[in-house]
């Protein structure tokens, strides 16, 4: 009998070594990082404590303000301009509305039917920043002003009688109402809410709009089940960066309103320049901050959606 010859051992390749890049490419990202970084705590972070230590300070402009831990500001700055806080959310939120309105069929127009015209139509969009947002607003007082062309329109319409009885105007006037601030952050923010709402439906893949025809949809089928929900972060992107600065904004009510339509901006630009109360004017601005953020957290919970644009 023959001895039975064992198999040769069968070695797996070797393993190439792992370099491990040296320390000075691992810090790359990080020196990378670090203008932004710097940026943010010398612009962002540093004034924000700073407002945060003025709005629990006392005294006054002469004698000199201390920290003193007087967390009351807080509350009677709030129970005093509470009115100019709901009016604030309420323009926001009623302009922020007329711009999706508004700005929903111009993007879908430039995403899917521009063709040839689609860049022309996307810098008329952008064309408002070529101006100042002080020459913008001023205008619209020449738009709305008493006796105009706008105003005898909307009162042969009798727009404006709809509009009184809603309490947004006076009378034959528009100037100095409710409508007229509304109208001018409409339109000093409608860019901010028409390029997001592009940008997501530019992305929408226009194969699926075949196919949703190919299975008997009907348009309005297609929109609601395929375009809409597929454009939902731009939607979400839009209506935040508009409502957010309108939220805060002073210069529509101020050049366009009244003492009645004065927004909670225009409180605080007036606690810091005029009345000098610094620690009131840093409470309630950060009031407004925790209101918004606050709003705009239970926002995006409730639409579902982190891819935003």
């Amino acid at each position: 009998m023959t001895a039975a010859v064992a198999p040769p051992e069968v070695r797996a390749p070797a393993e190439p070594p792992v370099h491990k890049p040296s320390l000075r490419k691992r810090l790359v990202p990080y020196w990378l990082l670090l203008p932004g970084i710097l940026w943010l705590l010398v612009f962002f972070v540093l004034p924000m404590i700073y407002q945060a230590s003025t709005s629990v300070q006392t005294g006054s402009l002469e004698e000199g303000f201390k920290v003193t831990w007087h967390v009351q500001t807080y509350w009677d700055a709030l129970t005093e301009y509470y009115p100019q806080f709901l009016r604030s959310l309420l323009y926001a939120g009623t302009a922020t509305v007329l711009c999706l309105l508004l700005g929903y069929p111009l993007a879908y127009l430039i995403a899917f039917k521009a063709g040839r015209w689609r860049n022309l139509l996307l810098v008329l969009v952008i064309a408002p920043f070529f101006t100042s947002f002080l020459i913008r607003t001023l205008a619209w007082k020449t738009i709305l002003a008493d006796g105009g062309p706008v105003v005898g329109a909307l009162n042969t319409l009798h727009v404006l009688d709809v509009t009184s009885w809603l309490g947004m105007t006076q009378g034959d006037r528009v100037l100095a109402t409710p409508l007229a601030v509304v109208c001018g952050l409409t339109y000093n923010f409608l860019p901010f809410m028409i390029l997001p709402l592009y940008t997501s439906l530019e992305r929408i893949d226009t194969r699926l709009h075949e196919a949703a025809g190919d299975l008997y949809a009907r348009p309005s089928t297609t929109f609601r089940k395929v375009t809409f929900p597929l454009s939902m972060p731009g939607v979400v992107s839009g209506t935040l960066l508009t409502f957010i600065p309108a939220s805060g904004d002073y210069v529509n009510a101020e050049l366009l309103g009244s003492t009645d339509t004065r927004m909670i901006g225009n409180v605080i630009q007036s606690q810091y320049l005029r009345i000098l109360d610094y620690p009131t004017a840093a409470a309630l601005s950060f009031i407004l901050m925790a209101i918004v953020l606050i709003m705009v957290t239970i926002y995006i919970r409730r639409a579902g959606t982190e891819d935003l644009v």
